[in-house]
């Protein structure tokens, strides 16, 4: 089995991908798969580093606006239509793969354009642009979210599947990720997770919450700044006479053993990634979403409303946020277990554990 695999940009493309590849590999160990992204996006340096076999093409994204770059992305757009038509020639993929971001678009049209059985997949609840469009061309769509169906007119060719994921994220207990982390196993425990590059609003409102887990004991908290974040959020928590490092309080730029710090979670506070979501709700976490309101098309908050339509998380957004706000929140919630054990419940619901391997026998059916 040959596989050409297009998607990057950002994480939330890519790490879907990568896990789709390892799904393949895991059942067909001779599968050769072929990545290809940009030198811009983050693929660029995670499909290396992962093992896996790399081509960059030049491709460039629209911007939402009247402006020069667009002449310059229509020009690499049209070249990188050759690229993938020599990538294509050369390597002779049985099936080709996009896991969304402008970089599958050329490759996955010229993939469907020569025949070659195609499939994208649909993190978001609000579809991509790109996917979108690629959606008319492609042989399948395999979606994250039920809600994303409404945004393809081709419904023959959607199976919801859910997110694919790492395998080690469901082997780990709620207790072995707290003693992990060095957390009482008999306390709840609230992960604050501030983003990978830091969500200052996040941030900067969860200080309250700091002061009072410090103050009562009644939970404890491990929260993650993000490394841009980190210096500052240190800086307010000094000024406030809150210790960053304790059994029960612990802050950090990175959590780099994240399955066990999402296991051990009993309440979780984050933006609203496909990825992230994923994992909450395979997981049955309850969770406090604060969507990033800048993210394209509003996807997060999309993301997030699919999530407390069904009880499974409460959301507030940007504009609404405060110190006092976040606090309260958290209070009521572990004041009120069975509301909490209902939303933890309805998460589970939502779970798509199998997402990996629906989505290899997608890839093994349009292949037979």
């Amino acid at each position: 089995m040959k596989v050409i695999i297009a998607g990057g940009g950002t994480g939330g493309h890519i790490y879907p991908a990568v896990a789709i590849a390892r799904g393949i590999i895991g059942k067909h160990k001779e599968a050769d798969i072929l990545f290809v992204g940009t030198e811009r996006g983050m693929e660029n340096s995670i499909i290396p580093r992962e093992g896996f076999s790399f081509r960059k093409i030049k491709v460039r994204g629209f911007m939402r606006k009247v402006t020069f770059q667009n002449v310059i992305a229509i020009k690499e757009n049209m070249v990188s239509f050759i690229e993938c038509r020599k990538i294509i020639k050369n390597f002779k993929p049985d099936i080709v793969i996009g896991t969304g971001g402008y970089v599958c678009g050329t490759m996955l049209m010229t993939a469907a354009l020569l025949g070659i059985p195609t499939l994208i997949h649909e993190q978001n609840a609000f579809p991509g642009v790109t996917n979108r469009i690629l959606s008319r061309f492609v042989d399948k769509i395999a979606l994250t979210f039920s809600e994303a169906s409404s945004f393809f007119y081709q419904k023959n060719k959607i199976v919801v599947t859910g997110n694919p994921l790492r395998n080690e994220i469901t082997k780990i207990s709620t207790e072995e990720g707290k003693e992990t982390l060095g957390f009482d196993t008999q306390k709840p425990l609230l992960l604050i997770i501030g983003g990978s590059r830091g969500a200052k609003s996040i941030n900067e409102n969860s200080m309250l919450i700091a002061a009072d887990c410090e103050k009562n004991k009644e939970y404890q908290l491990l929260h993650m700044t993000g490394e841009s974040q980190f210096q500052s959020v240190i800086s307010i928590y000094e000024k406030n006479g809150v210790p960053y490092d304790s059994a029960h309080l612990k802050v950090t730029p990175y959590i780099h053993n994240a399955p066990y710090a999402l296991a051990g979670a009993d309440l979780i506070i984050s933006r609203c990634g496909a990825g992230l979501i994923s994992e909450i709700t395979v997981l049955g976490k309850p969770s406090i979403l604060i969507p990033y309101p800048y993210a394209t098309d509003n996807h997060q908050e999309y993301n997030a409303r699919a999530l407390e339509k069904c009880g499974a998380a409460n959301v507030i957004l940007e504009r609404d946020l405060n110190k006092s706000v976040l606090l309260s929140e958290v209070k009521n919630l572990f004041e009120h277990n069975n509301h909490m054990n209902n939303m933890s419940i309805n998460s589970k619901k939502l779970g798509k554990p199998n997402a990996t391997s629906d989505i290899v026998a997608m890839v093994e059916a349009l292949l037979e």
